[in-house]
């Protein structure tokens, strides 16, 4: 059945977009070949690159030329538009009558306009998921329109994180209702404890990178030896600490079947999709090389072939003293970060000793406190005598060792571990037809981040070792 001339508008400036994105892109590829011969010192172009920057000119004067008839077009489907307002207002002129106006609560008021994709109507995103696939698929035009009107109830909403992620890549796709983000992030896998619990920011508008300085330098200071003489002076000098703009991100093939006949496929595509990416950054905070937790963190070894948790907690003592005697004032250890097995096996063990020192409001007879409401990705699971908070979290490795059975604990402050994500924290998703020969459908799922533990020198200590291995209950 035909649409509103509203979604006959919106399918245009879809179309109108889309021309406008492959002009553009060809203007960026012609630069990006000019640079690269810029780069080089060479004076002329390679023959296949001059091949190719004429192809990129006559893509781009196609899309030019698009662009101008496609804009006649949208010209006049707004021209039919106004004339149906128009008229429609002519409609609504009425003459005054004797008629007794309604009572005050029975008059329609609208209070605000509801979103395309709302969570009463649409809990799980089916709805979403199947306007995203058909658009693809098919081409379908209720479906681009009402992709069309989210997209433009997002940039009115969160222009500011749309603008930074798309500045970002090379790549653009619809922005996922922030809602069904918030349903499934907390939902399966190890997705983010330890990553909710850092030190967050904005990510930048722009940039692949993000430059923070780093003291490595400090003033002095001493006592002044004679009255007029030269006091102590030491120039101050800083490092550029960069963090690099990483991309996390999943896909899902889902067949042509399941899309045109399936129910409920839209639940599971959803929170597969979105609990992945959670869990690739959360791993990538603990594990990445070279700049994951457990390659920056300073090692405290417990090393024992009779693992204790009497003779573990020392070690995680020491892992504290070691990092506030690196921060001193800059940040406090408050976070003891560990594998649900550790956390379960330390719960597990007895003792007939106490801590000297307890944390106010800690049993005496105690080792630690679970908090008895809590569970896995929802906060804290309890404190230790010395005060740290307890996260448990799933992503930290467990094969850790020479015998990779091991995993470790890493006693940190929350608030040197940076994370740069943009509030809200939007994701996108798009559809490609990579497996088109199998009725299938390839859809991708990505968000943007940066972070870094690395402001201060032997700020971030770990506990590990053979005392670390596979628990024994």
């Amino acid at each position: 059945m035909p649409g509103t001339i509203d979604d006959l508008i919106a399918s245009i400036e879809v179309e109108l977009e889309a021309a406008h994105k492959r002009s553009r892109k060809c203007g960026a590829e012609i630069q990006l070949i000019l640079d690269k011969a810029q780069q080089d010192g060479r004076s002329a172009l390679s023959s296949e690159e001059d091949e190719r920057v004429a192809e990129l000119f006559a893509a781009r004067d196609q899309a030019k030329g698009d662009v101008t008839g496609i804009e006649n077009k949208l010209a006049n489907a707004n021209k039919i538009k106004a004339e149906e307002m128009e008229r429609a207002e002519q409609q609504r002129i009425s003459s005054p009558t004797q008629t007794r106006k309604p009572a005050y609560d029975q008059v329609a008021r609208v209070g605000r306009e509801e979103r395309t994709y709302r969570k009463d109507e649409d809990p799980y995103g089916k709805g979403f998921l199947s306007d995203v696939s058909r658009q693809f698929l098919f081409q379908d035009v209720e479906s681009a329109s009402r992709l069309a009107r989210h997209m433009a109830e997002e940039r009115i909403e969160r222009a500011q994180y749309l603008q930074r992620a798309v500045g970002t890549s090379a790549f653009a796709g619809l922005t996922v209702p922030q809602y069904l983000t918030d349903l499934y992030a907390p939902a399966t896998r190890a997705l983010r404890p330890f990553a909710d619990a850092c030190n967050r920011h904005p990510l930048p508008e722009s940039g692949m990178s993000v430059n923070i300085s780093r003291i490595t330098t400090a003033s002095s200071a001493a006592l002044q030896a004679n009255q007029n003489d030269a006091v102590s002076e030491t120039d101050m000098d800083d490092t550029l600490l960069t963090a690099n703009v990483q991309t996390a991100a999943g896909q899902q093939t889902i067949s042509r079947q399941a899309l045109d006949r399936g129910t409920g496929i839209e639940d599971v595509v959803f929170q597969d999709l979105l609990n992945g990416v959670a869990t690739s950054i959360d791993s990538t905070l603990l594990n990445q090389a070279t700049n994951g937790m457990t390659n920056v963190a300073t090692a405290v070894t417990y090393t024992d072939a009779n693992p204790t948790g009497a003779e573990l907690y020392p070690k995680i003592l020491g892992a504290a003293a070691g990092g506030e005697a690196a921060l001193l004032a800059a940040a406090k250890p408050n976070l003891a970060v560990m594998h649900s097995r550790r956390w379960y096996w330390l719960s597990s063990q007895m003792s007939a000793t106490w801590p000297m020192i307890n944390f106010t409001n800690l049993p005496v007879q105690s080792a630690g406190q679970a908090d008895a409401g809590s569970s896995y990705n929802s906060g804290f699971r309890g404190v230790l005598p010395c005060g740290l908070d307890v996260i448990v979290d799933n992503n930290i490795a467990t094969n850790l060792g020479s015998g990779t059975n091991e995993d470790e604990i890493y006693v940190v402050p929350s608030a040197e571990c940076h994370l740069w994500e943009d509030p809200g924290a939007p994701m996108f998703i798009r559809a490609e037809q990579a497996k088109a020969a199998n009725l299938g459908v390839l859809l991708v799922a990505y968000s943007y981040f940066a972070y870094t533990f690395g402001r201060y020198a032997n700020g971030m200590q770990k506990v590990s070792g053979t005392g670390l291995v596979t628990p024994q209950f």
